[in-house]
């Protein structure tokens, strides 16, 4: 009785284990492989996180919104936007990295701040305040009712790298005079890089901020 227990419990031991190291191959090593190289095959440039290149070199993520800033002054906590550019969506009032400093994270998340919190409308006035002062030129005046909302506000993620094409339009005569180009010339550039509706009727028409700013560096001849 009691080897047949035994005989039992190993043969029982036995299929365990087999099974483990079965599933173990299958589900930890051929299926990982096989997702990885339809993966690389079929989406190589999403699979490898739609990077950007520019002159050989890796620019960034087309997935991803970057700022583009001046250089940090002494005393600043936050840097002042470099004006030559389009500039992306505001995202502050995510706090900072403080579990870790010796990394310099990318923060992703929302404020979750309510429609009626003050801070928030503080920073949202500020922020519409900024855009009307900063896009505004000497033979163009940005009246506060076409700022659009996604120019004072930040996205869900905090890293959404698209503007309307309103937004992008609204900085034209800015980026224009501190490039000296051709108003026209840089709006033609923003309509060159709309993109539409996802199957032509999912989400809004956007412009891809990183891309519209290499473009610009093309135009522009600056590197």
């Amino acid at each position: 009785m009691t080897n047949n227990s035994l005989r039992n419990s190993a043969r029982i031991l036995g299929a365990a284990l087999r099974a483990l190291l079965v599933l173990t191959v299958v589900c930890g090593v051929v299926y990982p492989l096989a997702v990885t190289g339809v993966a690389q095959a079929l989406f190589h440039d999403k699979a490898n996180g739609s990077e950007v290149t520019y002159r050989g070199a890796v620019v960034g993520s087309e997935l991803i919104g970057q700022r583009y800033d001046l250089p940090l002054k002494q005393g600043q906590k936050t840097p002042d936007p470099d004006l030559r550019w389009f500039q992306p969506r505001p995202a502050n009032g995510l706090g900072t990295n403080s579990v870790n400093t010796q990394y310099k994270l990318i923060l992703s998340g929302a404020t979750n701040r309510s429609g009626d919190n003050k801070e928030l409308i503080a920073r949202v006035r500020d922020a519409k305040a900024a855009v009307v002062r900063d896009n505004s030129t000497a033979g163009y005046r940005v009246d506060p009712s076409d700022v659009p909302a996604e120019a004072v506000t930040s996205s869900g993620s905090g890293l959404d790298p698209h503007v309307s094409p309103q937004y992008a339009t609204l900085q034209a005569h800015r980026v224009a005079e501190r490039n000296g180009l051709d108003v026209k010339r840089v709006e033609q550039l923003v309509e060159d890089h709309t993109e539409g509706r996802t199957l032509g009727f999912m989400g809004e028409p956007r412009v891809n901020v990183l891309a519209l700013n290499i473009a610009l560096r093309k135009l522009v001849g600056t590197g």
